[in-house]
């Protein structure tokens, strides 16, 4: 005999499935897509109506709602979203009247950079460490340390608006895959917020720790009012930065509302590889409580951006 007493089902109240209301149906299901027969828009129709595929839709359909109503897209992102080749499609968003401000932290300020000017970023970290060398490259830090410490003394521009008009006087020869360059160029706000010990600049002589701190801080006052723009309709997007970002959104935030903004009734969407605690409770949760929708994605950059990117497109083409 069993040494545990089990209950007794046979007492169990059923009800049938008929009436039984259910998530899930054929109607949802994903759909075979014949990339030789059909466009490229039957393939983001045949996703399924399913959990991340159908939030991707309404994030898309958030967007183009946006800008329609003349209301901000915010991108955040931190420096993969660079090192891994999507900035030709931001920069079509931006020239497409899309994403209407970028705000990154000082990293992607560097690949941006270095991109622009020489054709190349994202050293080999693990050999260059070994003997000090990592970070090291004397044109990225001249480049960017002196263009801020020449604004800090002579002008009130920030930190992106610096680099950006400094990369256009340059004529620096990939220019026109810089977000820096592109976004000052179309005049669309971009911001660099940089925390001081966390990018290779900061380690090089000619580091102005005055330079980089009030140029980046002009650049949070710069995001601030972007920020408080969102309400009723706005879009912010956060791909790829689990710390820098959330925190400085969530500050702008707070500071857009006690200055009187209602800064309520948008969306937010996250984008990383993993899930973190940041990105889901200060982008996704804590600014949309109450007011808003907020979501939350994993996967690659690679691989998740050019799929918004071609959703947002293929509902603007829809709404025409």
């Amino acid at each position: 005999m069993a040494k545990f007493k089990q209950a007794d089902l046979s007492g169990v109240k059923t009800i049938s499935i008929k009436g039984r209301k259910s998530k899930v149906s054929p109607a949802d299901f994903a759909k075979p897509y014949d990339p030789v027969t059909q466009a490229f828009g039957a393939f983001i129709d045949s996703l399924p109506s399913i959990l991340a595929a159908d939030n991707l839709r309404k994030v898309a359909a958030d967007i183009v709602a946006a800008r329609r109503r003349n209301k901000p897209v915010i991108l955040m992102m931190g420096a993969h979203v660079i090192k891994v080749g999507l900035s030709p499609l931001i920069i079509d968003l931006i020239r497409n009247n899309i994403i209407t401000a970028v705000a990154m932290n000082s990293a992607s300020a560097i690949h941006d950079v270095e991109t622009a000017m020489w054709g190349k970023t994202s050293e080999d970290v693990a050999a260059n460490i070994l003997d000090g060398r990592f970070g090291m490259s004397k044109e990225t830090g001249e480049f960017i340390n002196n263009a801020l410490s020449l604004a800090y003394y002579n002008s009130d521009a920030g930190y992106a608006e610096t680099l950006g008009r400094t990369l256009l006087e340059a004529n620096a020869r990939f220019k026109s895959v810089s977000l820096l360059a592109s976004c000052y160029a179309a005049g669309v706000p971009i911001t660099v917020h940089a925390a001081i010990g966390t990018d290779i600049v900061h380690q090089q002589p000619t580091m102005d720790g005055a330079a980089t701190g009030e140029l980046s801080y002009r650049d949070f006052k710069v995001f601030c009012n972007v920020v408080a723009g969102l309400t009723n309709g706005g879009v912010v997007l956060n791909v790829g930065s689990a710390v820098i970002m959330p925190e400085v959104f969530l500050k702008a935030l707070t500071v857009a509302r006690n200055l009187g903004a209602k800064v309520q009734r948008f969306t937010t969407a996250n984008f990383d590889m993993i899930r973190q605690y940041r990105p889901l409770m200060n982008v996704v949760q804590r600014p949309t409580h109450k007011f808003g929708h907020g979501y939350d994605f994993a996967g690659h950059h690679e691989i998740m951006f050019p799929l918004l990117a071609a959703m947002i497109k293929r509902e603007l083409k829809r709404r025409r």
